[in-house]
């Protein structure tokens, strides 16, 4: 039930915003002139760590992957992105911000890029579009945070498990033995997102397939969702 009144607000937030950019194209290119639709292919790139921006990306459809670059030269998955999310440059700076993280396309991507100035009046005049966009920066904080903390407590089988729940929540589609990802993830994509090794990780994944937690081919990935909330006890 909960997934579904999530699903409900989803839908409802992208109807609004649909009609929003698709509206009279002359009129919204006047009112926000800097508005441009861009669609980029599987593994492009809307911008890298270290990038100068001042610009905001609006994702129209696909997914993009955020992601930081260590000192030691690791990778680490920061969050997932989907259609109505926000990214970019939300600091007035005289000067274009360098970006702390890189935004790539999991698949194909279509987004607007606007600049930071146009973004501001736009969410000054549609008060209904900057309160989703308000809630959605929220929520993603609050993943962030929640992965932080359950990488700092947890083992890694129960950061899987927390993982491969909340993939279920944001690209899920109901199929009959749970959820099946709207999303290819690699399992060393997986391990990113967990925060631990690809072979550890793998482990887990064939064991949990093992136990019908979930299946997994090469280019799916099945979540008995039931299955793993009763594992850990959620």
């Amino acid at each position: 039930m909960e997934l579904i009144m999530q699903s409900m607000s989803c839908d409802t937030k992208l109807r609004l915003i649909n009609d929003f950019f698709e509206r009279d194209t002359n009129q919204l290119r006047k009112d926000y002139p800097s508005i441009l639709e861009i669609n980029v292919p599987k593994k492009a790139f809307l911008y890298r760590q270290g990038d100068r921006c001042s610009d905001l990306f609006w994702i129209k459809n696909g997914i993009v992957k955020l992601s930081h670059l260590t000192e030691q030269g690791s990778e680490i998955t920061i969050d997932l992105l989907k259609r109505g999310d926000v990214i970019g440059c939300f600091q007035n700076n005289s000067a274009d911000q360098e970006m702390d993280e890189t935004a790539q396309a999991l698949g194909e991507v279509n987004y607007y890029r606007v600049a930071y100035s146009d973004f501001k009046a736009m969410m000054f005049h549609q008060a209904e579009l900057a309160w989703y966009v308000i809630e959605d920066m929220y929520a993603r904080k609050q993943r962030v945070e929640r992965k932080l903390r359950t990488i700092l407590t947890q083992p890694v089988e129960m950061r899987v498990i927390a993982t491969l729940l909340e993939l279920a929540e944001m690209f899920g589609i109901r199929c009959t033995h749970g959820y099946t990802l709207e999303i290819h993830l690699t399992q060393q994509e997986v391990a990113d997102l967990v925060g631990a090794s690809r072979s550890v990780v793998s482990t887990i994944l064939n064991d949990f397939r093992n136990r019908g937690m979930l299946d997994y081919t090469r280019d799916q990935i099945c979540i008995n969702d039931a299955a793993l909330h009763d594992s850990c006890g959620f």
